[in-house]
């Protein structure tokens, strides 16, 4: 196919860069020595310097070194949204180890194999958490330490040593300056997965140092900001565009434990902050929220909101509302693997429903099923390659072969569907992959299927994503009975609430006597989207299940 000359002008503009290099461990050292004891972050009221970052994670990783964390260690930590989360991140960071935050929603087989697959021998948890670790220890052979934060959790048993977290704050304060570059590993973060379980994204100190130059760039942000986040630090959202990207640039960071509609205000009130950084359904839940007085105090007080998806009449809801002066949407599109591969410079012109355009930092092109190259404003799969070093995932944790195939024809395939215009915006359009995403959480529906094909009351299970009145997906399982099965569609969404995360709870359940496949056995999950609701539907609101969403 031949290219139009303005596509081969503006690939041509494209090329291999040095960029600019810098680790995390870097950047809160410079914080510290620039920005001393200026507030940081707040959480809650419990408010951190910059100098305090540094000393106490330097407190922090000269006491896990005693417990023998070294380089390129990995270190599994489930934590809330809490001070002590983000300095064991830049603690363990000290010491040259990998930070692996995990959803603090899982458990069971989700969590085991988180842990099983970074190869952890040791785990940092809340006590709640850490009780969930002693329900699988005797699945985790390799576990050494299991550190809690708060009270010891019961009944841990074998080899595993309990260590409380408190007990690890040395006194000596001292950076260990452990060598570490631009392309060692900061963190895994593991993906949703899709036909297959979730896999850690090798994520380096320089693609983290990236990500957060390009937040400053899209959203802005400047020394003055006091962004806010209920997001949580088990995420890159939260972790890289607020924590470190302020830190960068002396401004504050706000860390709410988690997202709250009744909330929301009061702590917007009373930290001063600025910004918003949401996700989700958080945006529409709050332009629908009963007036409140906190609210009415703030309105104005909210230079930037930044929300994903931010469809225009939602933005202009908020600032027509709560008298927000500049609301960003359409500010850039990424995933775990490349990080923000279109982004928006803030304030220049966008169009409506974009993606963001063409960025410095990655080549993208839309290509057909043969991975030929598209015309512009013809839809087609994401593909991405990097212009600069480590600006995007170093592979797949312990997968070279998942790597290798992702990396086909040496350009990463995204599995999403959008299209680029002559201007270069990107408009994302569908997803290719059979995953599905819920309250701003990537859902594995093979980490769905094993978990409910171990009822012993169910033959044959798909779970698939049908649509949302608010945002995202819900989920859905059509599932096929045993012979002489009895259980009713309640209780098997009670039964699912101990064993699923809480956002990938099924909201609705079906029960047939077979679900579709194609001739080669394959579950043909496009159709099941496609029927959604069906007359024979259990829908969870409708029967009034609740549950505790931790």
């Amino acid at each position: 196919m031949s290219v139009a000359p303005s596509m081969q002008n503006l690939h041509a503009l494209a090329g291999w860069s040095a960029g600019d290099s810098d680790t995390v461990n870097d950047v809160v050292r410079r914080a510290a020595r620039e920005f001393g004891d200026q507030p940081f972050l707040d959480i809650l009221g419990d408010v951190l310097s910059f100098a305090d970052i540094q000393r106490q994670s330097c407190r922090l990783a000269n006491g896990l070194a005693k417990l023998g964390v070294v380089k390129g260690q990995t270190v599994v930590t489930i934590l809330d949204n809490n001070c002590d989360a983000v300095l064991l991140w830049f603690a363990l960071n000290k010491l040259g180890a990998i930070s692996v935050p995990v959803n603090t929603a899982f458990k069971g087989e989700f969590l085991r194999h988180q842990i099983a697959d970074a190869n952890a021998s040791m785990v940092i948890a809340e006590t709640d958490y850490a009780e969930r670790i002693c329900q699988i220890v005797h699945q985790l052979p390799d576990l050494r330490f299991l550190v809690h934060r708060g009270d010891a959790p019961e009944g841990l048993g074998g080899a595993t040593q309990m260590v409380a977290l408190d007990s690890l704050r040395s006194d000596d304060d001292t950076d260990p300056e452990v060598n570490v570059g631009p392309g060692d590993l900061t963190m895994l973060i593991y993906t949703g997965g899709t036909t297959g379980p979730s896999k850690g994204c090798m994520i380096s100190h320089n693609y983290a140092c990236n990500e957060a130059r390009q937040i400053i760039l899209c959203h802005g942000r400047t020394r003055d900001s006091i962004t806010w986040t209920p997001l949580p630090l088990f995420h890159l959202n939260a972790t890289v565009t607020t924590i470190l990207c302020n830190l960068m640039i002396g401004a504050r960071s706000v860390v709410y434990p988690r997202f709250s509609v009744s909330g929301f205000w009061p702590d917007i009130e009373r930290s001063g902050a600025n910004e918003a950084n949401l996700l989700a359904s958080m945006g529409p839940l709050l332009a629908g929220a009963p007036d409140n007085e906190a609210m009415a105090r703030c309105h104005g007080q909210l230079n930037k909101v930044y929300s994903a998806p931010f469809p225009p009449e939602l933005q202009q809801r908020w600032r027509e509302r709560f008298g927000v002066r500049h609301t960003v949407g359409g500010a850039g599109f990424g995933l775990t693997e490349c990080a923000i591969v279109t982004l928006l410079p803030f304030g220049e012109p966008e169009k409506p429903n974009c993606a963001g355009k063409r960025c410095d930092s990655f080549d993208i092109r839309v290509v057909d099923d043969n991975d030929v190259e598209l015309p512009y404003g013809t839809a087609g799969e994401l593909i991405v390659r990097p212009l600069k070093p480590h600006v995007m995932f170093e592979g797949y944790w312990n997968r070279p072969a998942d790597t290798l195939k992702a990396m086909r024809n040496m350009w990463f395939h995204t599995g999403d569907i959008g299209k680029i215009d002559e201007d270069g915006f990107f408009f994302f359009l569908d997803r290719k992959k059979d995953y599905m995403r819920r309250g701003g959480e990537n859902i594995s529906s093979y980490e769905m299927e094993k978990t409910f094909a171990a009822h012993p009351q169910i033959e044959d299970v798909a779970v698939h994503a049908v649509f949302s009145e608010l945002s995202e997906d819900e989920v859905k399982v059509t599932a096929v009975l045993r012979p002489g099965g009895t259980v009713t569609e309640e209780e098997l969404c009670r039964w699912a609430i101990d064993r699923v995360p809480y956002y990938a709870v099924p909201r609705y359940i079906e029960f047939r006597t077979q679900v579709p496949r194609s001739p080669v056995g394959r579950i043909l999950k496009y159709e099941l989207r496609d029927q959604g609701i069906t007359p024979a539907t259990w829908d969870r609101i409708k029967a009034n299940v609740t549950f505790d969403k931790r």
